[in-house]
């Protein structure tokens, strides 16, 4: 898909869908009380989760035809583009923190975050899901979906390709949000201290385009697989970095502000709404870099 100027107005055309549809009217839906706290999945209550879903699977249903006939590459941001702003307008991570004194608070924190981007990446997959049942009804040549062919990819050498892409994945996006989502201006014995909400979105979008890039350029993998990655980085980053041991010695001698990584600055919303967004970003960067390499190069 070339980024034309066609393509750019189609592509804002979807962001704006979802930027007004999930992040303006939506709102209310999972806006915390107290607008100084971060929005959270255990916050939202099972009515209003039921019309996010149906919202996502309908702005992921018009995205398609908005975008077409490209679509199915465009379609699938005006999910994470509406939570976006949720990422934006929602209080820190260190709000929580500053909150909790005792290492057993800060214990029960961060295992009630580790689960949590599940719910925001089912809120992705639906507008996902939209995307594809467009273009199951209105494919554009022969990319109509069957079961026949979701079974033909379905192979022992995707299983295989595709947990060594998403490890990999884990492992590059990891590493690039400790290096890009931190607040370069302050430290404290080497920590992280909580960035800036601009600096955060920042960091999130860059690592997992890092990351995505990494899987299509050596793997020869697709986004979804970067994107999936914002699951597993808080419970592998906890095995890591922040351990029982860890968490008290941060609750007992540093300021709340500070996390030993910058990968537990991030809410699981915005790891996943960014990680979405970045991923994509990455896997063309890398189609582009290697038509330039192939064809523009060369001259």
């Amino acid at each position: 898909m070339e980024l034309s100027w066609i393509n750019k107005l189609r592509i804002v055309a979807v962001a704006a869908l979802g930027i007004v549809v999930i992040g303006v009217l939506a709102w209310p839906l999972a806006a915390p009380q107290d607008p100084l706290l971060p929005v959270r999945a255990s916050h939202v209550g099972v009515f209003a989760t039921l019309v996010l879903l149906v919202l996502a699977l309908g702005i992921g249903f018009a995205g398609y035809f908005i975008a077409w006939p490209h679509g199915r590459e465009i379609g699938i941001l005006a999910v994470p583009f509406g939570l976006t702003v949720w990422a934006a307008r929602s209080g820190p991570m260190q709000t929580l923190t500053q909150a909790l004194d005792e290492t057993y608070e800060r214990q029960a924190l961060l295992h009630s975050v580790r689960f949590e981007p599940v719910y925001w990446f089912l809120i992705v997959a639906a507008g996902f899901a939209g995307v594809l049942i467009a273009q199951h009804l209105c494919p554009v040549g022969e990319e109509r979906l069957t079961v026949r062919k979701i079974k033909s990819y379905l192979t022992t050498s995707f299983y295989i390709n595709g947990l060594i892409a998403l490890v990999c994945a884990v492992l590059v996006s990891q590493f690039f949000i400790g290096v890009f989502a931190r607040d370069l201006t302050t430290s404290y014995n080497g920590s992280a201290a909580q960035p800036e909400v601009g600096q955060l979105l920042f960091g999130l979008i860059a690592a997992f385009a890092v990351a995505a890039f990494v899987v299509k350029k050596f793997l020869n993998m697709g986004y979804v697989w970067s994107a999936l990655a914002s699951l597993f980085v808080i419970a592998f980053g906890e095995k890591i970095y922040y351990g029982s041991a860890t968490i008290q010695d941060f609750a007992e001698t540093r300021p709340a502000t500070f996390f030993p990584h910058g990968l537990f600055t991030a809410l699981p919303l915005q790891l996943v709404a960014l990680g979405a967004l970045g991923s994509v970003l990455g896997y063309w960067l890398a189609v582009r870099y290697d038509y330039w390499r192939k064809h523009e190069g060369t001259q």
